[in-house]
């Protein structure tokens, strides 16, 4: 129990902060260029000087490419015919085509956004270098400045971290209760333990207090490793953020014990766990965000208690939102900490 405790999270944060991204920075490129024209060359040195394209496959055969493509080799296929360059310049305008691998739709989706992007850049140097304007005529210049809200650099580990953050302390909190309390079953000391004088809310608090403890050890654990190993901001008060986690813990160590109600040995409670934890974590909005879900998957997600961390705790570290922005989700929590600790106590006294 103890490296569960202490290790497996430093093991965690430093491997899925790095490994769980949506970043595309290594999208395998396919060249047939049948044109071989300066023109093309310089399209193609524009994906080349790209970080997000690996240009390592070139060809004369559009067959050979869709091969490569049928093999994952490559991700993404830039074809330009015969007289590109002519067409350009003689009828301005010319065609080229992207054959994108789409079995990954994310994945696709970015690879065509970084492709089109390239392709129109250069077209505006295209017609910027070829086309003569009169002297006379000023050309308006245009210029464009971003400005990215609570994460400007654009860093997928800043955005992953809390999710993370909070996938960790549920299970340190959901697992350890629920196992804890099925362990004594198993022993046999369950029976022993109901034959003495201390009252079931004494024996659940018990169970619950020392693990809601070592959750929130872990929250403060998590936030020290993220803010010296990886810069995470915390803009909001970070008592508001331990205040809400409490609340929280107190819905996952019920839902921990209620599992442990419905199971009689530690392997079952692991399966009913795992259950709730998979259909939990994909519905949170740790990877894509919950508002793009289907209408029945957010009316759905309001008893995920996942949702209302994950959201929480990026809004608190990210945004610096105060009480007032979480009362919602607050409100929700403690409903559901007393629905569930409430079954939960019925559920324990109803087979003890």
């Amino acid at each position: 129990m103890l490296p569960m405790i202490f290790i497996l999270p430093i093991v965690q944060l430093m491997l899925l902060v790095y490994a769980a991204t949506l970043e595309m920075k290594n999208i395998n490129l396919f060249v047939v260029d049948n044109d071989m024209s300066p023109t093309s060359s310089k399209l193609i040195n524009k994906f080349s000087g790209s970080p997000f394209f690996n240009l390592n496959q070139s060809s004369f055969s559009l067959k050979e490419a869709e091969v490569s493509l049928i093999k994952n080799k490559a991700d993404i296929i830039l074809y330009i015919p015969e007289n590109f360059e002519k067409k350009l310049f003689r009828e301005n305008k010319s065609k080229i085509q992207l054959l994108i691998n789409a079995i990954n739709g994310t994945k696709a989706g970015l690879a065509n956004a970084y492709a089109v992007s390239i392709i129109s850049d250069y077209n505006k140097n295209v017609i910027t270098e070829n086309v003569n304007f009169p002297t006379n005529i000023k050309m308006p210049d245009i210029r464009v400045i971003y400005s990215y809200w609570y994460n400007p650099e654009l860093n997928y580990k800043i955005f992953m971290l809390p999710g993370i953050l909070v996938i960790l302390v549920t299970i340190i909190g959901m697992f350890l209760s629920a196992l804890n309390l099925v362990r004594e079953k198993e022993m046999g000391t369950i029976e022993q333990i109901n034959v003495t004088p201390i009252k079931k809310y004494q024996f659940i608090a018990g169970k619950l207090i020392p693990f809601w403890c070592i959750a929130m050890f872990e929250l403060g654990f998590g936030l020290t490793i993220g803010k010296i190993v990886f810069h995470i901001p915390m803009l909001g008060n970070l008592f508001v953020l331990f205040g809400f986690t409490s609340v929280y813990l107190l819905v996952v160590l019920g839902l921990g014990l209620l599992l442990s109600t419905l199971a009689g040995t530690q392997q079952q409670v692991m399966f009913l766990a795992f259950f709730f934890l998979i259909v939990f974590i994909l519905m949170s909005g740790i990877f894509t965000p919950t508002e793009s879900m289907p209408q029945w998957a957010q009316y759905l997600n309001r008893i995920n208690p996942f949702y209302y961390f994950m959201r929480v705790i990026r809004m608190i570290l990210l945004k610096g939102s105060g009480f007032i922005d979480i009362l919602t989700e607050f409100v929700s929590l403690c409903i559901y900490a007393i629905i569930v600790l409430s079954l939960a106590v019925w559920r324990y006294r109803k087979v003890a």
